[in-house]
């Protein structure tokens, strides 16, 4: 680990709304939060990195689509390959699924409306990088804030998912967007890199949250961090 601290850097591209939130969840959580430029080469020495919410280049194409190919994701892509811990939140997740990180892809909320609300989920694997902190089973509320958060992928793909324990979230009370299975966060197959669309760095606060159950998130990958 980086500086004794666990360096997580947050990527922002023209478009990304939620950067400053997710810098602001790291350093709660006891990390040094890094800010990372969509053009960088780079990725300063990090130990993990969180590509937030937003509107990348206003979502046009596709959302994600052109995110995939900033110059930042070239070294992102060969360190999460190598097992350096990512995370994508919202338009992170979509990012992630263009870049094939992970599977599947995400499609218009099933109703065709934008969906903002605090949103409960269940916890269906704690082994990846970003959600040790939590229990199996458990149920946790951050907010939920998408128009195009419908994750499909073809039956194959969703039962090699659920075969290898790969969905880390579902969606409780409702399905929001007509996800397949419910399935609000995936992960890779080594676990160290999650993509979900509901927001956990706006559940780390009481003051600002509906609950703190998003620091999870963050602890987990610190302590990752130093047992690494």
């Amino acid at each position: 680990m980086s500086g004794g601290l666990g360096r997580i850097g947050v990527v922002t591209f023209p478009g990304s709304l939620d950067d400053s939130d997710a810098r602001r969840a790291v350093r709660l959580a006891g990390g040094e939060p890094v800010e990372l430029w969509h053009r960088d080469k780079d990725l300063r020495q990090v130990d993990a990195v969180v590509l937030p919410g937003g509107f990348s280049y206003g979502d046009y194409l596709r959302c994600g689509a052109i995110a995939r190919f900033s110059p930042v994701m070239e070294p992102l892509l060969e360190q999460a390959r190598a097992g350096m811990p990512v995370l994508g939140i919202c338009n992170g997740f979509q990012v992630l699924c263009e870049s094939h990180l992970l599977p599947g892809a995400l499609t218009r909320n099933d109703h065709l409306h934008f969906i903002c609300r605090d949103q409960k989920l269940r916890v269906e694997r704690t082994d990846t990088a970003w959600t040790s902190d939590y229990a199996e089973g458990q149920k946790i509320t951050v907010p939920l804030k998408n128009g195009e958060g419908g994750y499909v992928a073809d039956e194959h793909t969703l039962d090699a998912l659920e075969a290898e324990g790969r969905v880390v979230f579902r969606y409780l009370n409702g399905n929001p967007n007509g996800s397949r299975r419910d399935i609000a966060g995936i992960s890779n197959e080594a676990g160290n890199v999650v993509g979900l669309m509901p927001h956990p760095e706006h559940a780390v606060e009481t003051l600002t949250g509906p609950t703190t159950d998003g620091l999870g998130f963050f602890t987990s990958v610190l302590k990752r961090l130093v047992t690494a």
